[in-house]
């Protein structure tokens, strides 16, 4: 029967038939059945690249002529003309079931009859080896036989002869040469092989073995699961074999030049961080430190002259820098003067409390040309901008003001105010003259250098002495124009609004002496005038422009904190795009809330910020945590001291009134009792605030905060005292009050009388009674009493009982005699000295 015929009815069309599919059908219970298609894949083989692929192995030679015939394939039944669709499908399925066993049949006598052939030609072979070992062995019996005839004959052959022939010659012959037998190497015997190939199994050879997917009973779990169980080769399996079939290719690897490197050391670096930037092993580093008599491990930090030596001996180029090379330098390049753009002058009005600086600003901003809109802003800002609104040359002018608090607790606004302006002007009352706050202002002007202008204020009322006033600024140094002085003076009237246009044209007139100018295309550099922490904001500080152009966008470093600016807002609350030199803008998108009187610098990119503040935190927790040296003196002094500490957590809403409060606290410290600051911050009152508080148990100061819904709940249940506030000298003279009332009240002494003791007596069966000469004063009876021996105190007690001549007495007066006896003490001895004297509190004040 020919090859077609058993085949199946029914093959897909295809080019190529990489597969040869089946399909199986699964009888399961109750009459189902189901039916599975069974792919065969033929298995690829890998060759070397380059190398061609191996000619398939010839096929077996036909098997002996059989008698039997083969089975003939059934012949399919017509199918009925009557029949259905299902019995239709059953009878294909039984067709190609018997089909597919006839086919395993056959396939299992030919494997069968090739398993056979190929053990007779194994037998065969080894018949055949075994008969060329034996001829072998015959051959070499038979070549050691000869040679050793041979040499028995040349061993009994007579020497004379050669005599004889040499004398007829008549020549010399000389002797001959003794022939020493030498055993002749024996033939390189065929190698017996170790373990005879059996014939694998289907009849195919050891080193051939049939896809293991043919062989054994088909079962659907194996049709289904065909490589479960089999191990497929790794990935790095892959890449070692290819690795070395590239090192086979290319010969012998020649050594890798060693690459020589740019090491950047720090002043202190771990050895594996070393040997990281060195590109070399860490084991390498701590051989080289043993060899040095240094026994270091991996982990241990080194300093930077080892890693010198470790850089240089490894080969490498070392660059030393140390970590103060990753902040920004602090000194200020001068920009070209071609570069340099005229800007608005900024001016601080400085001055005492109640002086009339904020009725002088709020009518200075009448003068701007948008009346109305910047309204109480400086409240929160700090910092404004004006633009004049007068004739011909000074029409359109900005000028940029500071607001500073007059109260003597914010020293450092006022310094900070005066550093960052170009003129200070100083407001003193007419009618109240020069105050402690003035007298400080006008220390901060000169320390500053820049130019001042004295505003008289309050010039409408009827005491008002704007000549006292001059008179007085000469105790100061400060001479006005009036006086034949460089110092401009404008008497005004914020009321009135008199004067205010002078004032307006003395800051221009300043300012263009000054010739003030800074390059605005540049990367901006500004000052922090004020920093809050905004419920809705976050993070917010108001800067001063200083030069450059600061836009939104721009990445920036403020202090030990980085940021983005996500919004510009000016002093009119409208958001800008970008600012100017001498522009005050409030800036968000900080990462914290910076220190007031910190530089603002734009970096080139994020990474570069983070670099900075992280460098700058880690000082500024160094300087914090260090501890001043100390000795064991002043530890036991530390122990043995009693100072009082009074805790306190402090949160404002500004960075500058929380670091007027702090310093205000501190200045109320004294030798008994010192104020504690656990935390200081900005910001409304948090959950971590009053545990803080609670566990200190230490009241919390809030200046113009409250705390949030949470923050409240905990405190009712802590039971945390909340201390709220709004004016700063209120603050202190409350708290001055708390901790005056923590020491108590003051105890003063007062001395009545002295006596000595001429004698002692018995009284009673423990006590002893004194019989004592008042020196000075009175001695009176329950009175607090020091006995002291050669001016050594003996015992600090009281006078139990006072008699004289055994009579009960209140007192006995200087120059007579009397006997007492004193609570709690009978050591006493004649010549004792005794001061009796009386203890007076008083009200602590600070």
């Amino acid at each position: 029967m020919s090859d077609e015929e058993n085949k199946p009815a029914r093959k897909p069309l295809g080019l190529k038939r990489a597969v040869d599919a089946g399909e199986v059908k699964q009888t399961f219970s109750h009459g189902r059945t189901n039916k599975v298609a069974v792919e065969v894949k033929r298995r690829r083989k890998l060759v070397k690249p380059g190398e061609e692929p191996a000619a398939p192995p010839p096929p077996p030679p036909p098997p002996p002529v059989v008698e039997e015939k083969p089975a003939p394939a059934p012949k399919k039944k017509p199918a009925a003309p009557a029949e259905t669709p299902q019995e239709r499908v059953a009878r294909l399925q039984r067709e190609v079931e018997d089909e597919r066993l006839r086919l395993a049949e056959e396939a299992r006598k030919r494997d069968d009859q090739a398993a056979k052939k190929a053990a007779e030609d194994e037998k065969k072979r080894a018949e055949e080896n075994r008969a060329q070992e034996k001829r072998a062995e015959v051959e070499a019996e038979q070549r050691k036989v000869e040679e050793a005839q041979a040499a028995s004959k040349a061993e009994a052959e007579p020497e004379p002869a050669a005599p004889k022939e040499a004398k007829e010659a008549g020549t010399p012959t000389p002797s001959p040469r003794k022939f020493t037998p030498v055993a002749r190497p024996e033939p390189k015997k065929p190698e017996k092989k170790k373990k005879e190939e059996k014939p694998g199994r289907g009849g195919a050879p050891a080193g051939e073995r049939p896809d293991k997917r043919r062989s054994g009973k088909l079962t659907v779990s194996r049709a289904l699961n065909e490589d479960e169980g089999r191990r497929a080769r790794s990935l790095a399996a892959l890449k070692r074999a290819r690795e070395k079939e590239r090192r086979s290719q290319g010969g012998p690897s020649k050594p890798r030049e060693k690459q020589v490197r740019d090491v950047v050391v720090p002043e202190a670096i771990t050895v594996q961080e070393l040997a990281n930037r060195m590109a070399e092993k860490g084991a390498d580093l701590v051989k080289a430190l043993f060899n040095m008599g240094m026994m270091v491990t991996v982990n241990q930090t080194i300093d930077a002259d080892t890693a010198e030596l470790l850089v240089e001996e490894f080969g490498h180029n070392i660059k030393r820098v140390s970590e103060s090379d990753v902040d920004i330098s602090t000194e200020e390049d001068v920009d070209p003067e071609e570069t340099l753009e005229s800007r608005p002058p900024v001016v601080t009005i400085m001055g005492h409390v109640d002086h009339g600086k904020t009725s002088l600003l709020d009518a200075l901003r009448g003068t701007d040309v948008t009346k109305g809109e910047a309204g109480g802003i400086t409240q929160h800002i700090g910092a404004y901008q004006i633009t004049t609104k007068g004739s011909g040359k000074d029409k359109g002018h900005k000028i940029t003001f500071l607001d500073t608090p007059g109260h003597e607790a914010f020293t450092e606004m006022r310094a900070r105010g005066a550093n960052v302006t170009d003129i200070v002007v100083l407001v003193v009352a007419a009618d109240d003259g020069i105050m402690p706050q003035t007298i400080e202002a006008i220390n901060h002007t000169k320390a500053a250098g820049v130019p001042m202008i004295v505003a008289i204020n309050k010039c409408d009322k009827p005491e008002a002495a704007p000549d006292n006033i001059r008179n007085r600024l000469l105790e100061h140094e400060v001479i006005v124009e009036k006086m034949s002085g460089d110092v401009q003076d404008v008497e005004v009237s914020a009321t009135k609004g008199t004067g205010l246009d002078d004032l307006i044209e003395k800051i221009l007139l300043q300012a263009e002496l000054l010739e003030l100018k800074a390059r605005p295309d540049r990367d901006a550099e500004a000052t922090v005038v004020e920093a809050q922490l905004d419920k809705g904001r976050g993070p917010v500080a108001t800067v001063l422009i200083t030069r450059g152009t600061l836009k939104r966008g721009d990445t920036f470093v403020v202090g030990t904190e980085s940021g983005r600016v996500r919004a510009l807002i000016d002093d009119k609350g409208k958001q800008v795009k970008e600012a100017g030199p001498s522009t005050p803008v409030e800036v968000l998108g900080l990462g914290g809330v910076p220190g007031a009187g910190d530089q603002l610098t734009v970096v080139e990119n994020e990474q570069r910020a983070r670099e900075v503040a992280q460098y700058r935190q880690e000082k500024a927790t160094e300087q914090r945590t260090a501890l001043a040296p100390t000795s064991f003196d002043t530890m036991f002094t530390n122990l043995q001291s009693n100072v009082i500490e009074w805790p306190v957590v402090v949160k404002a809403d500004v960075q500058g009134s929380v670091e007027a409060i702090v310093n205000a606290l501190h200045n109320l410290s004294n030798d008994e009792i010192k104020v504690r600051v656990l935390h200081a911050g900005v910001g409304a009152i948090t959950e971590t605030d009053v545990t803080l508080a609670a566990a200190s148990k230490a009241p919390i100061i809030g200046f113009n905060v409250r705390p949030n819904a949470k923050a409240r709940q905990l405190v009712d249940k802590e039971k945390v005292r909340m201390m709220y506030y709004d004016v700063i000298y209120h603050l202190t003279e409350e708290i001055a009050k708390e901790m005056a009332g923590e020491l108590g009240p003051e105890r003063i002494e007062h001395v009545v009388g002295r006596a000595e003791v001429k004698q002692v007596f018995p009284a009673g069966k423990k006590d002893k009674a004194a019989g004592l000469l008042v020196l000075d004063g009175v001695i009176r009876k329950g009175l607090h009493a020091r006995l002291t021996r050669e001016d050594v105190i003996v015992s600090a007690t009281t006078i139990a009982s006072l008699r004289r001549f055994k009579d009960d007495v209140d007192e006995v007066r200087a120059g007579l005699e009397c006997g007492v006896v004193l609570e709690d003490t009978n050591d006493i001895k004649a010549g004792d000295n005794l001061e009796v004297f009386e203890v007076e509190e008083r009200e602590r004040t600070l």
